[in-house]
């Protein structure tokens, strides 16, 4: 279920951040649609076209955060404009704080600070809202499976005091990076290599919190939602 204060879902896809209606990243088609959840509804409405969109997320003032992995960039857009402010990246490819390499998943914390899983610089970017350039909140190391790095970053999220969840799609694990160390993570789900027990991953994608704390991982490869009990103090 859908908490009755939700502002926006982290899942990379779709954005619930309304009450009849979701905000779906179509990436096929290169673009972001809107679809009523009403019964009875045929097509969408075209948010956003031309673009090759990945990561969506919604903010409490309804601004409408997507990222294009082909421009490696992240834009806030208001509905019914279909250019956008650039908030994150739009340098290019590359491993400088001032750039992206494939951002994908995207989540906008209560300061409007942009959180980006950096898939090719296996890495977490953080953009403060008006900032040039970011700074690296988890990985940056490399690949690897060390606690000190990533392998394709892939799902995120952040709770209010600011400790952040990461999804590693190639490390089969998720990890938790605190605000007091941003060297190293905890692994709390997974790392036991690629698999389908349940202590196991086979591609994770994407990873969300239900109000009760319960953690929840997306397999893209093991076709398969996992649910977590874990602390999460947020």
């Amino acid at each position: 279920n859908i908490p009755a204060n939700a502002k926006w879902a982290q899942n990379g896809v779709t954005v619930a951040g309304e009450t009849d209606r979701l905000i779906i990243c179509d990436w096929g088609n290169r673009r972001v649609v809107r679809w009523s959840r009403r019964n009875g509804t045929t097509q969408g409405e075209v948010l956003i076209d031309n673009i090759n969109c990945c990561g969506l997320a919604m903010d409490e003032q309804r601004y409408l955060y997507v990222s294009d992995y082909v421009k490696h960039e992240v834009r806030r857009y208001k509905f019914g404009d279909n250019s956008g402010t650039l908030v994150a990246g739009g340098n290019g490819a590359g491993a400088g704080l001032n750039q992206l390499n494939r951002p994908y998943y995207i989540f906008v914390d209560r300061d409007h600070s942009v959180y980006v899983s950096d898939y090719y610089n296996h890495r977490v970017m953080k953009w403060k809202k008006g900032a040039k350039e970011g700074i690296v909140v988890a990985g940056g190391q490399g690949q690897g499976s060390a606690l000190t790095q990533l392998s394709y970053p892939s799902g995120l999220f952040v709770n209010t005091l600011g400790t952040l969840y990461v999804v590693e799609y190639a490390n089969n694990r998720v990890t938790r990076w605190t605000q007091e160390d941003t060297t190293q993570g905890t692994v709390i789900a997974g790392g036991n290599g690629i698999g389908a027990g349940e202590n196991q991953f086979n591609g994770p994608a994407g990873l969300s919190f239900d109000r009760h704390g319960n953690l929840y991982v997306t397999e893209y490869t093991g076709a398969r939602v996992q649910r977590f009990s874990i602390e999460n103090d947020s």
